[in-house]
């Protein structure tokens, strides 16, 4: 029996081509995931990105949903986000294939059931991943059928129904699509809109000549820093592979928090629905919750990955939902993440006034942070068990285990540590009033964690 638990991770399937995943080991995966969903749905939607592999083995996921007797809707070269309005738009459960930010040999699957609900470890991944290794039983009847379908445009159209731009000044945006998706998606969505796009890196390319498609690595926000002082733009944005992430620098180049991003959206979208509720992961600024607060929204704090957010938001009926990553979830999406969205509204708050984007995101920004740190620890257990006995017995300290460990120093700061499920790894947040005292509390934390 194969062990495929090397690459059914806890959101995805994702691995090397070649080595971890090939056209075969695909269609298994097509015709388990067709068997999960039969009961509830007769037809899967198919996308997938630009990387070589990605057609051929969307291919074999079809072949593997159709030899079980569903049709499959292919929507061809597609963004996450797209996919996830395809599965809500049309209410099937769908697949896009692709491995987000992950070098060019990497390649995966991101599936959900019907209206972009997730399927996770919990959720269908595990039932997945034991069908294809115990043998996918044949089925005895007529096979599905593939069509193609194009909801590139409906998919903009839907966006552009969720922020108004139409008052909006004339701005001058710098996106960098790192050769991914966005350079499909980013042209369709503007189109028409008081916005002038300076490309950069539109070219579809999956080997990714320019840099790594992953926006919150500093190193590959350099060519768009540049670009947007050389041309004096009002920002700049830059998409991830997949497209689903939309990372933000202001006029000056400097990177803009993805926690005052979702302080932003948050306090637009409570000014849409007051009182609403508005989810947050722990490691994202305390300033969100303060401002959900104080423009009359009820905050709820979660776990860390986008099952979590997802869950809670249904649970909740949450209007909005953002993460440290740069995930932003709508409930007008589906509770679906889409950075695209996020990027029509902060597009619309800089358009509706005159000054510059710094000064905007200065309004949801009250706290320095460190970002995240990461230890290479193989006792990750005895390494937070000694950061907590050092914190806990403290004078006004608070310590719950939501999510890792969190420590809370009042007026004087917080962390938070939590294990990599995938690598012997302690991840650190640090926030603090002062970049001062988030240095000397990460001085304090780390020389625990790292012995």
């Amino acid at each position: 029996m194969t062990d495929l638990s090397a690459i059914v991770k806890a959101y995805d399937i994702r691995g090397v081509v070649g080595a971890d995943l090939d056209e075969k080991l695909v269609a298994d995966f097509g015709a388990a995931f067709a068997l999960l969903i039969k009961p509830d749905s007769p037809t899967v939607v198919v996308g997938h990105d630009m990387r070589d592999s990605s057609p051929g083995l969307a291919a074999a996921f079809a072949r593997g949903v159709t030899s079980q007797g569903l049709d499959v809707v292919s929507i061809g070269l597609a963004s996450t986000d797209e996919l996830y309005f395809a599965s809500g738009a049309l209410n099937m459960p769908g697949a896009m294939f692709t491995a987000s930010h992950n070098p060019a040999r990497y390649n995966g699957i991101k599936l959900c059931r019907a209206g972009a609900a997730p399927v996770g470890q919990d959720s269908g991944l595990a039932e997945i991943r034991d069908t294809v290794e115990q043998g996918v039983p044949e089925f005895a009847g007529q096979t599905g059928t593939v069509t193609e379908r194009d909801v590139l445009a409906d998919y903009a159209d839907h966006l552009r129904t969720l922020v108004d731009l139409t008052g909006s000044r004339p701005l001058t945006v710098v996106v960098d699509a790192g050769n991914g998706m966005g350079g499909l998606t980013v042209p369709r969505v503007f189109d028409g809109l008081p916005i002038r796009v300076v490309p950069l890196y539109f070219e579809l390319d999956g080997t990714f000549p320019n840099h790594e498609a992953n926006p919150l690595d500093p190193a590959n926000l350099v060519d768009l820093q540049a670009k947007v002082r050389e041309v004096g733009a009002d920002l700049g944005l830059a998409f991830d592979g997949d497209a689903d992430r939309c990372f933000v620098v202001d006029e000056n180049g400097d990177p803009v928090s993805p926690s005052a991003i979702t302080a932003l959206v948050a306090v637009r979208e409570l000014a849409k629905e007051p009182g609403a509720t508005i989810i947050h992961n722990l490691i994202t600024s305390k300033a969100v919750a303060e401002l959900v607060a104080e423009h009359g929204g009820n905050p709820v704090r979660t776990r860390v990955g986008h099952s979590f957010i997802k869950e809670t938001m249904a649970r909740t009926n949450a209007i909005f939902g953002g993460e440290h990553s740069a995930h932003y979830y709508f409930r007008d999406f589906w509770r679906a993440d889409t950075g695209m969205l996020a990027a029509l509204h902060v597009l619309a708050a800089l358009g509706e006034q005159d000054g510059p984007l710094s000064a905007l995101a200065a309004d949801y920004t009250r706290y320095a942070a460190s970002g995240e740190i990461n230890s290479t620890v193989e006792d990750q257990a005895g390494r937070m068990a000694a950061v907590r006995k050092a914190f806990e017995s403290r004078d006004g300290v608070g310590v719950d285990d939501l999510d890792g460990l969190t420590v809370d120093l009042g007026d004087a700061g917080w962390f938070n540590l939590r294990a990599s499920n995938t690598e012997p790894l302690l991840r650190l947040n640090v926030e603090a009033p002062d970049e001062a005292s988030v240095r000397s509390l990460t001085d304090e934390v780390l020389a625990i964690v790292r012995g």
